[in-house]
């Protein structure tokens, strides 16, 4: 009893004079104005901001947290002779209310405010042990760092609680977000790596954008992940796209930035056509369709429908053909084959005008044409069949011309760009640990793959739908992907592309899919995407726009945890969320040189000094 009337005696701070919602007025008592305190042999800490005061409630124990301090002037000493400068002021401290202790420890939030004159006591070693205890026992600890105001405080969290959940990792560039990244991704795959039920059960795929995380050992072993460099300069690692996906109108849609009302329901009529299917099923059916095509513009009586027509009709072809002679046959009808604006007619060259001898003549150039390459090849049979398709409604009149040239334009280079980094395969992988490098990838292409890859993981996910399977979908340097203000694409396109990130946001938990996003520009972001995370880690960030977005989301983050993020160290972020029961600002824990990500800010002295200087 006399240790515990000695402990209260020590540890007591003072009483509540102000209860005003969440935030409480506590009165310090005079003698407790230094900077420590000495409790058995033991230096320490006093309360000051950012500490922890207990505040006791009958049998109830109120956990605050300090968020400023001020000082009054007493007033019971007006007009008197003050016996020391400590008795001239009361210290006052501005509280918090974070959550109580129970039977099952500490909870976060509120069941009762305090009263007016409640004792107020600094948390004893293990009261404070339990507030930053945020792993519950059914849970496996995962320790990320130590809290930066007390470095002896390791500062662990449960996997289920942070994996489980959508997270969120900010910081400007320099500030550590990447590291952070690598750090709680290598600590959990150190701890469950050799075991076969999580290499099975669960899979984790990064989006990288800079290249940041494709060495050897970064993160983890090389011989654990498997590395997509995709290069969009030259044909080097490919990732598997379903047929199904390839096949979609709506996705050439976007890659081709088609309008709305014309470009995008021509291409479903391209893509989706039986008609042109049956055309395509071997050589003779095909060469029939396009010499029906050429005669009927032959046909035609009409200045607008002349050579160049035919011309630019088998141009076309050839474009997408390797291993025809369509080039010879062009150039022999260049030579050949003219049109007659008097007699509305085609002749040969030096005969007059005779539609039966031209006709034999194309008959006989078109014959040496071979399609057989289109039969293996996914992505050149679906050019042929926008080639066909425009083509087909020009000259039958059920287009414009100038409405779909541009599209037509587009298709080649978005079509040589996909096939040096994309390869067609009903077979997708499931792979325990996947990297995407786009570092070396075009602006289109970084643009459109992350969202073909994360649509067709998730449609899969969807549709198998085990409950044991886990996937993870990791996004560095988000703002690339998830941003809202981007000016260099239709609107069509953005919102097709926000929408496929926000329902895997939305929906993804229940198909144990879940998204980390790590970005430099909050404020850019989807405000639906920040709303849905559960777990944050955030680095310094100053741009005012940034910190107003994330105060506008993470509702149970503190005051002066808003008011430090301008000027946190670099390595040391605030860990808010779910998976921790208070706001709390961290050191982020070492990690290996060799498992750092390839982001190190160059030290131009080093580069620009002679060693002998």
């Amino acid at each position: 009893m006399k240790e515990i009337l000695q402990k209260d005696s020590i540890f007591k701070v003072g009483k509540v004079t102000s209860v005003e919602g969440r935030t409480i007025k506590i009165e310090v008592d005079k003698s407790k104005n230094g900077a420590h305190l000495l409790y058995q042999g033991k230096l320490l800490r006093n309360i000051s901001v950012n500490g922890y005061v207990k505040i006791t409630k009958g049998f109830t124990k109120i956990i605050g947290k300090v968020e400023g301090e001020f000082i009054i002037e007493d007033k019971k000493f007006v007009n008197k002779n003050y016996t020391s400068e400590r008795q001239k002021i009361k210290r006052v401290l501005q509280i918090s209310l974070l959550g109580f202790f129970s039977k099952r420890g500490f909870e976060r939030g509120i069941k009762e405010l305090p009263l007016i004159n409640n004792e107020c006591y600094l948390l004893d070693l293990q009261e404070f042990e339990d507030v930053h205890n945020f792993v519950k026992k059914e849970d496996d600890p995962l320790t990320l760092g130590t809290l930066t105001h007390e470095n002896n405080q390791e500062i662990k969290v449960g996997v289920n609680d942070l994996f489980a959940s959508h997270i969120g990792i900010f910081g400007n560039t320099g500030s550590g977000k990447s590291y952070t990244l690598a750090k709680i991704y290598r600590e959990l795959f150190l701890k469950y790596i050799g075991n076969s039920k999580f290499k099975e059960n669960a899979e984790f795929f990064f989006i990288d954008f800079n290249g940041e995380y494709i060495n050897d050992n970064v993160i983890i072993d090389k011989v654990h992940k498997n590395i997509y460099s995709l290069n969009t300069r030259t044909e080097k690692d490919k990732f598997p796209i379903s047929q199904d996906l390839i096949s979609d109108y709506n996705f050439w849609a976007l890659v081709l930035e088609a309008t709305e009302k014309t470009q995008k329901p021509f291409l479903k009529r391209a893509l989706e056509s039986t008609f042109l299917e049956e055309q395509l099923i071997n050589n003779d059916d095909l060469l029939d369709f396009i010499k029906s095509s050429i005669y009927k513009i032959i046909d035609k009586e009409d200045d607008n429908f002349n050579i160049a027509i035919i011309i630019d009709f088998l141009s076309h072809l050839g474009e997408c053909l390797t291993n025809s002679n369509i080039w010879e046959t062009l150039s022999q009808i260049r030579q050949n084959l003219h049109y007659n604006s008097t007699t509305n007619g085609f002749y040969i060259e030096p005969n007059n005008y005779n539609k039966t001898e031209v006709l034999r003549y194309l008959e006989n150039l078109l014959s040496t044409i071979t399609f057989d390459e289109i039969q293996s090849d996914s992505l050149l049979k679906i050019r042929l069949r926008i080639i066909l398709q425009f083509h087909h409604e020009i000259i039958n009149g059920f287009s414009n011309i100038e409405h779909l040239s541009p599209l037509l334009k587009r298709t080649p280079p978005r079509i040589n760009d996909l096939r040096k980094v994309i390869v067609i395969s009903n077979e997708i992988p499931s792979l325990n640990i996947s990297i995407v490098s786009l570092r070396d990838v075009n602006i289109q292409m970084r643009k459109m793959l992350p969202l073909l890859i994360c649509k067709q993981l998730y449609e899969k996910k969807k549709e198998e739908n085990i409950k044991e399977k886990y996937l993870n979908i990791i996004i560095d340097e988000a703002h690339n992907i998830l941003s809202t203000t981007s000016q260099r694409e239709s609107e069509t396109w953005k919102d097709y592309r926000l929408e496929t990130f926000e329902e895997i946001i939305k929906e993804g938990r229940k198909f144990g899919t879940f998204l980390t996003i790590a970005s430099q520009r909050p404020s850019d972001i989807s405000a639906t995407i920040i709303s849905q995370l559960h777990n944050f880690f955030l680095h310094r960030l100053i741009n005012n726009n940034d910190i107003k977005a994330v105060e506008r989301t993470v509702s149970y983050l503190d005051k002066l945890s808003f008011e430090s993020l301008p000027i946190i160290p670099t390595g040391t972020c605030i860990l808010a969320g779910l998976s921790a029961q208070v706001p709390v600002m961290i050191d982020i824990g070492k990690i290996t040189k060799e498992s750092e990500p390839d982001n190190k800010t160059m030290l131009l002295i080093e580069n620009w000094k002679d060693e002998l200087d």
